[in-house]
């Protein structure tokens, strides 16, 4: 075929598309082959041996029974993970699904959609807007404070004036890694009529996991609290994400929900997984002392890095972002751009990964002081 006639197809597939899809990128992040990656906030650790035996015991089970479809309302999943979550949940309080993503999508389909609105507070979760614009609805961009942070004035506020059908709000925030206070989620909830959605896909790694979104399900029946396996329990691989809000709320995600939307396999896999949850919050805790370790390690070199709730920092003090994260690269270490200025977001990894991004950084700042702006003042400091 030429390239007249390719370009030519395309062009004609192109203008088939929807209109609100024309010209779009599909999400991605960049996946290089170098040997130490800190670019996508997953778990360092791989799956130990111990639990893989018990994850593959349960899958095992499962085996002879593909030939039926799997129970396509998951009610053993859930009733697993309401046992993990506590704060006195059943299996009808939780829905699962694959990832946290099909959670909001199946979200979005529900009560967004044609005509209605979500409303966020970017910069946060990059598929926060992809998964409105896939469903129909238009994402409203309320913005943050000049410090990334939200107030509970500055999220009532914005509330109040979109008026939106859905509302996001992340604790821990990504890429920024804080946490909300509790009054910010009430102020959005007094504030809303429509679902308030608190998306807490690293709450395992909270300096204080007791400051979760669940404490506040009780008697609101619009609020919901999104979780992930990908994270904490190391499965990204498996596709595995949650729920957790009221029972009516969890009856209507079933309108929208394909049939036999999770297979056996995955089902099985999970239920292996939260069976052996406490071995892996041995990792999650060597993974929140990494992730502690460049905080510490960062700010000793003079850069901004504001204190993290998730597997993740954001550092700050960069004058070229995009040329530090070249010169990180350069030496082996993918960190993310996350379009920040000044900024560079790095996925907390084991010691000698995190060994690796701060020796990196240390070179970086020998070899190009002017990259920084603590390390040319700090050079400057020194000259004679």
């Amino acid at each position: 075929m030429s390239t007249e006639s390719t370009r030519g197809r395309e062009s004609e597939i192109e203008s088939l598309l929807r209109d609100d899809l024309r010209g779009q990128s599909p999400y991605g992040a960049p996946q290089l082959d170098v040997p130490v990656q800190l670019n996508t906030n997953e778990n360092a650790y791989a799956i130990p041996e111990d639990v893989a035996a018990v994850v593959a015991e349960f899958i095992g089970r499962e085996l002879r029974g593909l030939n039926r479809y799997p129970d396509r309302d998951a009610v053993a999943l859930r009733t697993d993970l309401a046992s993990y979550l506590g704060h006195g949940l059943t299996a009808d309080h939780v829905w699962a699904a694959n990832g946290s993503n099909e959670i909001l999508q199946q979200l979005l389909q529900a009560f967004g959609g044609p005509g209605r609105t979500v409303l966020g507070f970017m910069p946060s979760y990059s598929m926060h807007p992809l998964l409105a614009r896939g469903t129909g609805t238009a994402f409203v961009d309320a913005g943050r404070e000049a410090d990334y942070t939200l107030s509970p004035a500055y999220v009532r506020e914005a509330v109040v004036e979109h008026d939106p059908d859905l509302v996001f709000l992340v604790s821990p925030n990504n890429p920024t890694g804080t946490a909300l206070d509790a009054d910010v989620i009430d102020a959005a909830y007094e504030a809303a009529r429509g679902i308030v959605i608190v998306d807490e896909a690293y709450a395992e790694f909270a300096r204080d996991p007791r400051s979760t979104a669940l404490n506040r399900l009780e008697g609101r029946r619009r609020l919901v609290v999104t979780r992930t396996m990908s994270k904490a329990f190391a499965f990204a691989g498996a596709r595995v994400g949650y729920l957790a809000a009221d029972p009516e709320l969890v009856e209507k995600l079933l309108l929208v929900r394909l049939p036999y939307h999770l297979s056996s396999i995955t089902q099985a896999a999970a239920r292996g997984a939260l069976a052996c949850a406490p071995q892996l919050q041995a990792e999650v805790d060597e993974l929140k002392h990494q992730r502690d370790r460049i905080v510490k390690n960062l700010r000793a070199k003079g850069l901004p890095v504001a204190d993290s709730d998730a597997n993740f920092v954001l550092v700050g003090g960069l004058r070229d972002a995009a040329a530090v994260w070249r010169a990180i690269l350069d030496q082996g270490v993918l960190i993310r751009d996350v379009g920040l200025p000044g900024r560079l977001r790095i996925t907390a990894g084991t010691e000698e990964e995190t060994t690796a991004v701060l020796d990196a950084f240390d070179t970086a700042m020998e070899q190009r002081p002017e990259l920084f702006d603590s390390a040319t003042e700090l050079q400057q400091e020194q000259q004679p």
